[in-house]
């Protein structure tokens, strides 16, 4: 009963890393194209990654800023750039990471399996590093409680990378037990000369 319960939990662990895939490529596509990148969208205020507009008080309307008045503000425009890379690659990888995990899944390939773990850091890190730039260099006019749905679906992206790293590694631990469970009779073993 052991045996057919170790080949039965790989597949689990391969829909369940699929699934994190899709909740993370919807969850990116809905802050970066649904809400444009914002990260704060109030009445006042709207901060984001292609727009950075104020409330005027003179003109009474939401007033956007371009990069001159954004420098004179003393927000750096390569950081600010960086940041945008930085976040919309991340998008990039969750488009083409499904698409990976299949492929490696087919051809049963231990060591895809430990690429998809470096992919999904490097996702993490990337994504970590280019919101944390944005926030560093618009804290000054970004208070906690401005932030609206975009900001939350990068965090909740953030949640779900840590959940497939956790379930490539479980994976990888799976795959590592039943190769020394269920090969015991290899040619090394068992040479078969006749």
């Amino acid at each position: 009963m052991g045996l057919l319960q170790q080949r039965c939990t790989g597949y689990p662990l391969y829909v369940l890393s699929l699934l994190e895939a899709a909740g993370t490529l919807t969850l990116m596509v809905y802050a970066l194209l649904c809400e444009a990148g914002n990260l704060v969208d109030l009445p006042d205020k709207c901060i984001g990654f292609y727009n950075f507009c104020l409330w005027n008080e003179t003109a009474g309307e939401l007033q956007c800023l371009d990069y001159k008045h954004l420098q004179a503000m003393g927000i750096s425009l390569p950081e600010i750039v960086l940041a945008r890379v930085c976040v919309y690659t991340c998008l990039v990888f969750s488009i083409f990471y499904p698409l990976f995990v299949v492929n490696v899944q087919r051809t049963e390939q231990r060591e895809g399996w430990k690429m998809i773990l470096i992919i999904l850091f490097i996702q993490m890190i990337i994504l970590s590093g280019g919101l944390g730039m944005f926030l560093l260099q618009t804290s000054q006019w970004i208070h906690p409680s401005d932030f609206t749905g975009g900001f939350l679906a990068l965090l909740g992206t953030q949640a779900l990378l840590l959940l497939q790293i956790l379930t490539a590694t479980m994976y990888l631990s799976w795959v590592k037990h039943t190769d020394k469970c269920q090969r015991p009779f290899t040619e090394k073993v068992l040479p078969t000369e006749i």
